[in-house]
């Protein structure tokens, strides 16, 4: 589905690849505001849970925490913040945001405000993304 952002976003962002997995692409959320703040997103454009097959459902669901355990791992949050809207991008995708108590926007949603988006160089993309990867293995 060529229209749908989520669906060209493995090529479109193709500097903020983490890992390809068996259901799922993760990348790293351009915004770094909320250091670690990674996208996975479903292989096949699908916008509800239902729509996969029992099967791969519960393969997205362990992929999904084993990337969270790895964020966790790395950034050492209060808390995993896991968002599965779709309702601007219609594709499934979850935002695995790792939280702490001393941010700003604590205990709020990340979207309660705006911030100033934080951007990487993108030396500072490359280590980011290699230490979530060596985190998955």
């Amino acid at each position: 589905m060529t229209d749908c952002p989520m669906c060209r976003r493995w090529d479109d962002d193709s500097d903020l690849r983490v890992a390809e997995l068996e259901h799922s692409f993760v990348v790293l959320n351009r915004d770094q505001y909320f250091p670690g703040y990674t996208l996975l997103f479903t292989k096949r454009h699908v916008t509800e849970l239902f729509h996969l097959d029992r099967a791969v459902r519960s393969g997205m669901m362990e992929e999904v925490s084993r990337v969270a355990e790895a964020l966790s791992t790395l950034f050492q949050p209060d808390k995993i913040n896991y968002g599965l809207l779709g309702n601007m991008v219609p594709h499934i995708h979850w935002h695995l945001v790792p939280r702490h108590a001393a941010e700003p926007l604590w205990p709020r949603p990340i979207w309660s405000e705006a911030h100033n988006e934080l951007l990487l160089s993108p030396e500072g993309y490359r280590e980011r993304i290699g230490l979530i990867r060596q985190a998955l293995r």
